[in-house]
């Protein structure tokens, strides 16, 4: 299964009145972590979208375990859940790199769209070459 990995460090402009990065930075992160995803497939999100095809985030979902803090390194290690022809979801693990821990865990599902009428579509029918790529990151 493939697997990429983003590496970030947590700015002070992430970071709440406890120090601790906000939480909703971690879909900051999980963005940033999703186009390094797309690209193990040899495509960018604005090839994607230049051949007609949007992906909206339909349902999201993060569990924070522990806090990362100002200065942090941290990586995301990305991997796909499930691919179908309407959808991809995709898994998230934060971990610090200090300790290597496990900090948050992530998950988000995206849906295929026309990017003219924002209809659900059939990526494998509308364009079966991207279809290949993202099925080759199983």
């Amino acid at each position: 299964m493939y697997k990429s990995i983003t590496n970030l460090k947590v700015r002070y402009v992430e970071t709440d009145q406890m120090g601790i990065v906000h939480h909703s930075n971690y879909y900051i992160y999980f963005e940033a972590a999703r186009e390094d995803f797309i690209k193990g497939a040899g495509i960018s999100y604005k090839y994607i979208e230049d051949t007609g095809i949007m992906m909206p985030l339909i349902e999201t979902q993060c569990r924070y375990i522990e806090g990362a803090k100002y200065g942090d390194s941290i990586k995301i290690e990305t991997t796909l859940e499930e691919l179908t022809p309407v959808k991809i979801t995709l898994n998230y693990n934060v971990i610090r790199e200090s300790d290597n821990k496990l900090i948050s865990k992530g998950k988000t599902i995206q849906t295929f769209v026309d990017k003219n009428n924002f209809k659900i579509i059939n990526i494998k029918k509308k364009n079966p070459e991207i279809w290949d790529k993202l099925e080759k990151l199983k």
